[in-house]
């Protein structure tokens, strides 16, 4: 019986915590999903900087040696793209970190809740040591009061014995003294 309510406390204990486990799986994906998203972003960043780095040698003027207004109009379309792709880059980061934050964050109430159960435990364990200690305190107690009466009733018996065999004597002796003196 004691087994089984060691069994069912631990596993009152257990319980929550792998009721909790999917919301994390779900996080971590959402993060998961996230870093791809943002790495995405940075490829294309990437790309497009080296479009517009391509942009900026090229020069279709007069026999190759000059830019044109065309040619610096399609590097500064190129450098808005690559700054609209930074600020995208931004805020998918800021996505991001706020995710792990909230991750964080729902870990440190992880923390403190488990502390409290523990803490509880601990507090429901001490509990009982005690209340165990007691009970053997009162075991303790009852054991020697009824050694105590086992050994009062034993001397009494004994003394009960003695007298009884000190009447029987007495009796024989005077039983054996009448029949002599007739």
């Amino acid at each position: 019986m004691k087994q089984f309510f060691i069994f069912l406390f631990f596993f009152a204990g257990i319980l929550p915590g792998c009721l909790a486990q999917p919301n994390v799986d779900i996080d971590s994906l959402n993060y998961e999903q996230q870093r791809k998203r943002v790495n995405n972003l940075l490829e294309e960043r990437s790309r497009r900087f080296g479009a517009f780095d391509t942009s900026l040698r090229q020069k279709t003027g007069i026999f190759g040696l000059f830019k044109r207004k065309a040619d610096m109009q399609k590097s500064i379309n190129i450098l808005r793209e690559v700054v609209l792709v930074d600020n995208d880059i931004f805020l998918e980061t800021k996505k991001l970190l706020d995710i792990k934050g909230n991750e964080s964050s729902r870990n440190e109430n992880l923390v403190i809740q488990y502390d409290r159960e523990i803490l509880g435990y601990m507090q429901t364990i001490t509990k009982l040591q005690s209340e165990n200690e007691k009970l053997r305190q009162q075991i303790d107690i009852l054991n020697n009061q009824q050694r105590s009466q086992r050994t009062i009733i034993f001397c009494t018996i004994l003394l009960l014995l003695g007298l009884g065999f000190i009447t029987f004597r007495y009796f024989r002796d005077r039983k054996h003294q009448n029949l002599t003196q007739e």
